[in-house]
């Protein structure tokens, strides 16, 4: 049976939920294979059509979500037909996230994977494919980055979209030039501090709490889809005096590398998943 194939289709930036470090933030990239009969036009599915209908589906059933496996042995969940609350334990820390239930993405799985994700998607975008379309194979990678990255996941209370949801991510490379070089050794310095952090806005910190010898902090906002709730541990976190978009992040880059060197001059590229971004110098 004849197959066609669509490399890097599209990505997806998401949060997700990880036996051992709890809240990550990602992008994945996303490969497609459909397999089937040829039509009229002896095609199996026109290439102008292949991507913004399956990119549709990503759009609308993961991307920009919270992704909760739902066989996770410490999870709980509550949840109603406006709001969903999820309290996830890890080692001896927990995350609490409470949101509208469009934030989040519930995958039938003890854990978060490539091919548990994959199988979930794939199940929601065969239905909208032409009948002579038989099978359909997502296949679901990280950016090969050559240099330092890191994880991190943040909400933006004010944007109109759906970066509004409190617990979405990014895996984001980053590039910093110190006085016209690129510097390495500096770039590794902030992937080592930003490792699967939290990036929140100090306006929408509502409260630092110790719970069984553990420091927390919840964020909480209201925003056009809804109420906004998210507790994690402190030390995971790192607060920004502004949003979190990626024009303040790499601005807040630069102020913190000033602080450590004011006679060097810098330009900090800094990355929202992949082939994006803003950049800051001085």
């Amino acid at each position: 049976m004849p197959r066609l194939f669509v490399e890097q289709l599209c990505t997806i930036d998401f949060a997700w939920l990880q036996g051992d470090r709890g809240l990550l933030g990602d992008t994945w990239i996303v490969d497609a294979d459909l397999e089937g009969d040829l039509d009229e036009q002896g095609m199996i599915f026109d290439f102008a059509k292949v991507k913004p209908t399956i990119k549709a589906v990503l759009d609308e059933v993961v991307d920009h979500r919270l992704l909760v496996p739902l066989g996770a042995p410490r999870l709980e969940i509550e949840r109603n037909t406006w709001e969903i609350r999820l309290l996830f334990r890890y080692g001896d820390r927990q995350l609490r996230h409470r949101s509208p239930p469009e934030a989040v993405c519930l995958i039938d799985s003890e854990s978060i994977s490539a091919d548990a994700v994959g199988r979930h998607l794939e199940s929601a975008v065969l239905p909208e494919l032409p009948d002579n379309v038989k099978r359909l194979r997502l296949g679901l990678r990280e950016e090969s980055i050559d240099g330092p990255w890191y994880r991190y996941a943040h909400g933006l209370r004010q944007h109109e979209g759906n970066c509004q949801r409190i617990a979405h991510g990014h895996r984001s490379r980053i590039r910093i030039l110190r006085d016209g070089q690129r510097c390495e050794a500096t770039e590794r310095w902030l992937a080592d501090r930003w490792r699967d952090i939290y990036l929140g806005c100090s306006e929408d910190l509502t409260e630092e709490v110790m719970l069984d010898g553990v420091s927390y902090r919840r964020f909480a906002y209201r925003a056009p889809q809804g109420e906004f709730e998210l507790l994690l541990e402190a030390q995971r976190s790192e607060l920004l005096d502004t949003e979190s978009t990626v024009e303040c992040i790499a601005d807040y880059v630069l102020r913190l590398l000033k602080e450590r060197d004011k006679t060097a001059e810098y330009e900090v590229r800094a990355y929202e998943g992949l082939n994006k971004g803003a950049v800051a110098s001085g």
